[in-house]
C-alpha cells in the first residue's frame, strides 16, 4: 500500500478524492489546494495523498526521485512505460479499495491528478470495474492509449471527466492534452476541458472551475 497523507473536511466523509502528484514531488504537493477548493455547501470529504514510489527516471538521466512511471524521452506519447503505468494504476486500486473499505462508496469517489499523477488517474479510472463519480486531469494527456482504449470498463463508460491545461504548457503539449481530450470524448465521456494562460502549474481560475466541476459532482 502506497504512504499517503491525508485531509478530511468533517467526520464520516460522504467522498472521498484520491490527489496524485506529478513527477519528482510527492503528496504534499497539493494539500495547500484543499482550503482553497472547499465549499460551505459541500458534504465531509476525504482527501487522499500518495506518495509515488521512488525510481530512476531515463529522461532525468536515471536520475532516482518519486515517479509513477518512468520516462524514456520528451515526445510523452512514444516509447511509453506501459509496466511502470500498470503497476501504479495497481497501487491506486488498492487506495481506492480501502475507500470502499472505509464506507466510502465507488460511485463517491474521485481520483485526481496533475501531470504523471493526471495519467495514471485517467488509465486507472477508465479501466476501474465499479463506477466511480469522477476524475480530474490537470496538465496530463491519456497514456498507453490503444491499451486503456481496448481495457476500458463497461461500469465507466460514461465517467465524468474534468480536463485542464496551460496553454504555455513545456513539459505537456497543449495539443498532446487536446488529442487525449478528443479521444476521450470519443470513447462518449462526459468532458469538462479548461485552458488558461500558464505554464506546466496550477492557477486560481482553475481551482475556481474545478471546485465548480466538483459542486456538480456532489449534487448527483
Amino acid at each position: 500500500m502506497l504512504e499517503t497523507l491525508e485531509r478530511e473536511t468533517g467526520a464520516n466523509p460522504a467522498y472521498s478524492i484520491i490527489v496524485l502528484h506529478g513527477l519528482g514531488a510527492d503528496g504534499n504537493d497539493f494539500v495547500p489546494i484543499v482550503p482553497q477548493l472547499l465549499r460551505s455547501d459541500w458534504p465531509p470529504l476525504r482527501f487522499v495523498f500518495p506518495h509515488a514510489p521512488f525510481r530512476p527516471v531515463t529522461v532525468n538521466n536515471g536520475m532516482l526521485m518519486r515517479a509513477w512511471y518512468d520516462i524514456s524521452g520528451f515526445d510523452l506519447d512514444q516509447k511509453q512505460d506501459e509496466a511502470g503505468i500498470r503497476a501504479s494504476c495497481a497501487q491506486v486500486e488498492q487506495l481506492l479499495e480501502r475507500e470502499a473499505q472505509r464506507g466510502v462508496p465507488a460511485h463517491n469517489l474521485i481520483l485526481a491528478g496533475f501531470s504523471q499523477g493526471g495519467a495514471v488517474a485517467l488509465a486507472t479510472g477508465l479501466r476501474h470495474a465499479q463506477k466511480l463519480a469522477g476524475v480530474v486531469a490537470l496538465s496530463t494527456y491519456l497514456p498507453i492509449a490503444q491499451v486503456v482504449a481496448a481495457e476500458r470498463h463497461g461500469a465507466n463508460t460514461q465517467l465524468p471527466i474534468f480536463m485542464a491545461h496551460g496553454t504555455f504548457d513545456p513539459v505537456v503539449p497543449l495539443m498532446l492534452g487536446e488529442l487525449s481530450r478528443d479521444r476521450l470524448r470519443a470513447f462518449g465521456h462526459p468532458l469538462e476541458w479548461h485552458t488558461y494562460p500558464m505554464a506546466h502549474q496550477v492557477c486560481p481560475h482553475e481551482i475556481h472551475d474545478l471546485a465548480e466541476w466538483l459542486s456538480a459532482r456532489f449534487a448527483e
